[in-house]
């Protein structure tokens, strides 16, 4: 049996992953392979087996990885011992640059392929990780379309694949179906609040993102509000916060489903991250809230690490700000809630943000899981049956 090591370290890792798993084993048939290393749920669900939770390697940030530097290091550790004693056909590690990269140049050193899903980005974020970039995989995969060109002039093995989401989300997403689904109001106007899947995440994020809601639900009486949670973890300290800041909020909790509510609201307010991009695939208008750890925002800012206007991926691949940002000590009720106020009532606006996301939409449709496991396979020379 062919065994592929294979790293996720975060919800959207564990989605990217899940998506390629799934094309290998319709391409070798699930028999004849063995997925193993970390995973979330999606990619359990599919039979990969996963070292340790997923969870303790989700930290983000700067001064956040500090704190947990020593057990990183170590569960690391553990994971290169395990891949040199197994030997697998590739390792493929899933985004998470900071800590995959490093396992994956370990492990090529000893003679084991190595693939990287979604390119770390270094036209972006500190570009100087290129080169240790080229010391670890034998191949890059690439997500979106500008990067593969940039990558190879750095000497880089790479190849665009697409994006798995563009993919799995239909052009057209129903409204209705997903607020029936959720036991939603039909009629009310709905925003989606999406304070991140990491813990760190909603603990700066959900007073902003709730006070938010309390003061346009002081203007707009009718407005209602839908919250999907990763994890209970999570859950806890949202509903914590909620409970301090607005307990009187008309306001639904959800355990996941974080894609169906989304595709049941009417505008979105999200933490920076894959869920930007996800509403974009959805045709979602949206607003931005992000705040780093004050010292993790200070080194960003010193050192000028940043190399890109937007820090939204919607932005990104719209090339311009269609869903405005609110970073740091922008990041508060009294900025964000009159611009959802005015996003809600701006009709023509939001047609037009639908209309641009449906064009990125259709231009990252590309089979992205097909494509990635036939590039995994042509790297180990195996064929599909």
């Amino acid at each position: 049996m062919l065994t592929i090591g294979i790293v996720a370290n975060e919800p959207s890792g564990d989605l990217l992953g899940a998506a390629v798993v799934r094309e290998l084993q319709r391409q070798l048939g699930d028999t004849r392979v063995r997925f193993v290393g970390v995973a979330g749920p999606r990619m359990q669900a599919l039979g990969c087996e996963s070292l340790f939770e997923m969870e303790r390697l989700s930290v983000m940030g700067l001064t956040e990885v500090l704190g947990q530097l020593r057990e990183l290091l170590g569960l690391r550790r553990e994971l290169l011992r395990f891949m040199l004693r197994e030997r697998p056909a590739v390792l493929i590690g899933v985004d998470a640059p900071d800590f995959n990269l490093g396992l994956e140049r370990r492990a090529r050193r000893a003679g084991i392929r190595t693939v990287h899903l979604v390119s770390p980005t270094v036209w972006a974020w500190r570009p100087g990780r290129v080169k240790g970039i080229r010391r670890a995989v034998d191949l890059m995969l690439s997500i979106f379309p500008f990067e593969e060109r940039f990558l190879r002039e750095h000497g880089v093995p790479a190849r665009y694949v697409g994006h798995p989401l563009a993919d799995e989300i239909p052009f057209e997403v129903d409204r209705a179906a997903a607020r029936a689904e959720l036991g939603l109001d039909p009629e009310a106007p709905l925003v989606a609040l999406l304070p991140g899947s990491r813990l760190g995440e909603v603990e700066r994020l959900a007073a902003p993102f709730i006070e938010t809601a309390r003061a346009a639900h002081a203007a707009r009486p009718e407005l209602r509000f839908v919250v999907p949670l990763i994890n209970a973890r999570v859950g806890e300290r949202f509903r914590a916060e909620l409970q301090r800041c607005a307990p009187e909020l008309p306001l639904t909790l959800l355990e996941g489903q974080g894609r169906e509510a989304m595709s049941a609201a009417d505008v979105v307010l999200t933490a920076s991250g894959t869920a930007t991009l996800e509403a974009l695939l959805l045709g979602r208008p949206m607003l931005v809230g992000y705040r780093l750890h004050p010292l993790t925002y200070h080194l960003v800012k010193q050192l000028g690490l940043v190399k890109v206007p937007h820090i939204a991926m919607a932005n990104l691949l719209a090339g311009r700000e269609l869903a405005p940002e609110f970073v740091q000590s922008r990041c508060r009720a009294e900025l964000l809630a009159p611009a959802l106020l005015e996003l809600l009532d701006d009709h023509a606006r939001r047609a037009e943000i639908e209309r641009e996301y449906a064009r990125i939409h259709r231009d990252l449709r590309c089979d992205a899981a097909r494509e990635a496991a036939r590039a995994v396979l042509d790297l180990i020379g195996e064929t599909p049956r």
